[in-house]
């Protein structure tokens, strides 16, 4: 029942994906309740699944591999469904449904057996912990889509081609607006999710130093993105440019930080 839920979450996402990018095969208005009605299914049929796995596994469902890449899908298409919903346009599932569905994909095939499970204020204190990076990772992937998105409608604009990309994409002080709210959102999220695991490593003498080097890592990249738009005034296309390069860059060193690590059912 858990993977199937989660094959039909998969294929919702994509769907909204595949919805989303009509106008660019014709012209025709962006279907936004389609894909807004597919993504509100999928995250639905997504929690429904978690849940499954929570009650079947126990307090620690997410701290194996491929549970905390479910949860990691799940969250990012939460926020892509909130930010497209109220922004009312859909340009935005292009990049991050399909991303969200490839998450969801990956920890699908993985397995969702978890590395441990601990009880009581342990496991409450490590969910909060996973539940906070997760949300801020999932701002970090909408901030670098906007950004991704912004860096080519402005290259379209300036180069004076007004095709698909200048019809359907929002404008790009919408796709700034996002950018600037998702990274500051991350920010937030990942400043207590760091903290919270560096508190518990501490409480509990747990060391696991990957996971920690990633996860600061993360968080030194989102801090100077979102500090330096803060406090430096950095403008919309730099904002754009390092919001993306970095978000690159933390995948990248998930990417190598897991080829290293000998445990292969932890996330790290």
């Amino acid at each position: 029942m858990i993977v199937i839920a989660h094959f039909i979450a998969i294929s919702c996402y994509f769907g909204a994906a595949a919805l989303a990018a009509m106008p660019f095969a014709r012209r025709v208005r962006a279907p936004v309740a389609g894909v807004l009605t597919l993504l509100v299914v999928g995250v639905v049929i997504h929690a429904v699944a978690l849940l499954s796995l929570r009650q079947e596994v126990g307090s620690g469902s997410f701290t194996g591999l491929g549970p905390a890449l479910s949860f990691a899908g799940f969250v990012l298409a939460v926020v892509l469904t909130v930010v497209e919903a109220s922004a009312r346009e859909v340009s935005l599932a292009l990049v991050a449904a399909p991303l969200a569905a490839a998450v969801t994909a990956a920890g699908n095939i993985t397995g969702f057996t978890p590395s441990m499970n601990p009880g009581g204020a342990r496991a409450s204190w490590l969910a909060m912990h996973i539940i906070l990076s997760f949300a801020g990772l999932a701002f970090y992937a909408t901030a670098a889509a906007a950004g991704a998105m912004y860096l080519v409608a402005r290259r379209e604009l300036k180069s004076g081609n007004f095709g698909a990309v200048y019809r359907f994409f929002p404008p790009l002080e919408t796709l700034d607006r996002v950018n600037h709210l998702s990274s500051i959102a991350s920010f937030l999220g990942l400043t207590l999710g760091v903290a919270l695991a560096v508190a518990y490593s501490i409480a509990y003498r747990t060391m696991a130093a990957p996971e920690l080097i990633w996860g600061v890592g993360a968080w030194l990249c989102i801090s100077v993105l979102t500090l330096g738009r803060t406090l430096r005034g950095w403008q919309a296309r730099r904002a754009a440019l390092i919001s993306t390069v970095t978000f690159a860059s933390v995948v990248a060193f998930y990417v190598v930080l897991r080829a290293s690590v000998l445990e292969r059912g932890q996330f790290l």
